[in-house]
């Protein structure tokens, strides 16, 4: 995820998990809902038990990063959410890297050290109970490393039988080879930030409808991807232009400020700006892609964006049929 984007929402973020437990339904539609959850302080459990574990079948933990020896930090609470979630029936993976991921990542993937690294990483998923990894290294970090750190990393995880999947976009999948992208189980389509608050000049929805299709396209028809290793990544935020907008909000905050916009793609301020986002309808026609199309499902960043009944996209997603 971009870089300003985990800022942002790493303050936007926290009135939503106030605004209390979703009152969501399981749904009907047999897609994979996988929600990430964004913390800066690792304390995913206050989020959990204000947000619930109903409505999602993945959880991923965003960002879970290791130390700059390659280690990762014991803690017995890691333990406890995945017993927690395993009890839900929901798959709990945490998610290595971001948007501003610790600058020591580039010389762990290096060929002197990724193989250490990546059974670092198994033996944290195996001592924890988690499902697997999630593989969201970005920008400088898809680089001549990108591909052996994968393939180590696929064979470490597959040894203790664990899962490798990958957040990634159609702009950075171009830099990565067809035998890198089969070793992932799951890609998460990352179909949002095609502008933001650092591209002013441009401003308009980020995430459209046709984004969603075209990149859902490019994995399937370009590259070969199976539908079923695929979800559709929504945002559950929005980003502002001009006078009096915010740069990021999340929907949430969107759907307690402006309740009579919450089925709208934008809504004005009184100042004169505009803040972009996917309301419900557009929720719904995604998803409904998600069916037709036969993806596995779709991935939300981040559950903790969401807003209360009657206005959650939790609840849009999971009944739409």
């Amino acid at each position: 995820m971009k870089n300003f984007l985990v800022t942002v929402l790493a303050l936007v973020s926290i009135s939503s998990c106030q605004s209390g437990k979703k009152e969501v339904t399981g749904g009907s539609n047999n897609l994979r809902v996988v929600g990430y959850l964004l913390s800066h302080d690792n304390d995913w459990h206050l989020g959990m038990d204000t947000l619930g574990w109903k409505g999602i079948t993945d959880l991923n933990l965003a960002f879970l990063n290791p130390e700059a020896d390659g280690s990762f930090t014991p803690n017995s609470a890691y333990t406890q959410l995945t017993t927690k979630g395993h009890a839900e029936n929901v798959r709990v993976f945490f998610s290595i890297g971001g948007g501003e991921p610790p600058a020591y990542i580039a010389d762990l993937i290096k060929a002197d050290k990724r193989d250490a690294f990546a059974q670092a990483i198994a033996q944290f998923a195996v001592a924890n109970s988690f499902d697997g990894v999630d593989v969201d290294l970005e920008n400088a970090l898809i680089n001549e490393d990108y591909a052996p750190f994968v393939a180590a990393v696929h064979r470490a995880m597959k040894a203790v039988n664990k899962l490798t999947t990958a957040a990634l976009a159609s702009w950075n999948a171009n830099q990565i080879h067809d035998t890198t992208l089969a070793q992932f189980d799951m890609i998460h389509i990352m179909s949002y930030d095609k502008t933001g608050p650092w591209n002013p000049a441009n401003a308009g929805q980020h995430s459209p409808y046709s984004m969603a299709v075209n990149d859902f396209n490019y994995f399937t028809q370009t590259r070969g991807q199976a539908p079923s290793k695929l979800t559709i990544g929504l945002p559950f935020y929005g980003y502002g232009f001009g006078p009096g907008a915010p740069t990021g909000l999340t929907f949430g905050n969107i759907a307690r400020q402006f309740p009579n916009s919450v089925d709208d793609d934008s809504v004005k301020v009184a100042a004169g700006g505009t803040i972009y986002y996917n309301g419900k309808k557009t929720i719904r026609e995604k998803v409904k892609f998600a069916i037709n199309s036969k993806a596995a499902g779709v991935m939300i960043w981040q559950i903790a964006g969401d807003a209360r009944q009657p206005n959650s996209l939790l609840n849009v997603i999971n009944t739409t049929n």
